[in-house]
Parts: structure tokens; C-alpha cells; sequence
């Protein structure tokens, strides 16, 4: 994976555009941040950025880009149900990670499991 980040950066030296992608969350209650991160993926490194947040930590789940927004399974082979990666960023840190593929994301202050739709799942019924 460094071999790649490198090839990266070489070709950005001689003006090749990798292209890249930012996702910034960012909730107001009162007028005040609970919770502000931005997400950044350039040249196949993710960096992960929890600028603030009322619980002190910005809690990330990372699920395969095939899971849509509703939950549903986008491609034939892909559990939606199990993430990528879940990891939590104390306010004001980062955290970079390379070889991550393509990927969906979602944020909260607080380390609740959600899913793809980043929701909380609904609780089972009891009978």
C-alpha cells in the first residue's frame, strides 16, 4: 500500500489528478456543534478528522460504497450488515488509513452500532 501512496504522489508531481473526495458531517444544536468531522480520500488515503464533538469523540462506521442509503444491498455479494471498519476519534485527532477501498460512511457522537442508512437499527419485537 505504500508502493501505491507513492505512486500517488509521484504522478501528482507531474500534474496527474488522482481525484479525491471530502465528506463533512456537521450537526447544530442550539447554535453550537455537536458534532463536526470531515471525512477526506485522496490518492488512496482516508483521513479521518473529528474537529469537535459533545461527546468528546466522533465514533466512525465505514460500510462498502454497494450498501445504499436505504440499507438495501446494492450488489449481489455484499453484507451490509457487517462494516468495514468502526473506530472512534477523540476530539481534535485524526486518524489516516490507507488501502481502505471505496466506501460509505457515517458519523455520530455517540458509539451506537447503525446502519448503512446510518440510523440506528430498529429493535427486534418481542412477543
Amino acid at each position: 500500500m505504500k508502493f501505491q501512496a507513492l505512486l500517488y504522489f509521484v504522478l501528482s508531481l507531474f500534474g496527474c489528478d488522482t481525484g479525491g473526495s471530502t465528506f463533512v458531517d456537521r450537526v447544530t444544536v442550539d447554535g453550537a456543534d455537536a458534532l463536526y468531522s470531515k471525512a477526506t480520500v485522496e490518492s488512496g488515503v482516508a483521513r479521518f478528522e473529528c474537529v469537535r464533538s459533545a461527546s468528546g469523540a466522533c465514533h466512525y462506521t465505514v460500510f462498502p460504497p454497494a450498501c445504499s442509503a436505504r440499507g438495501q444491498l446494492g450488489t449481489p455479494g455484499h453484507d451490509c450488515s457487517k462494516p468495514i471498519d468502526h473506530f472512534a476519534v477523540a476530539k481534535g485527532d485524526s486518524r489516516q488509513v490507507t488501502g481502505l477501498p471505496r466506501f460509505r460512511v457515517c458519523v455520530s457522537a455517540s458509539g451506537e452500532a447503525v446502519a448503512p442508512d446510518c440510523q440506528r437499527p430498529e429493535p427486534l419485537a418481542t412477543r
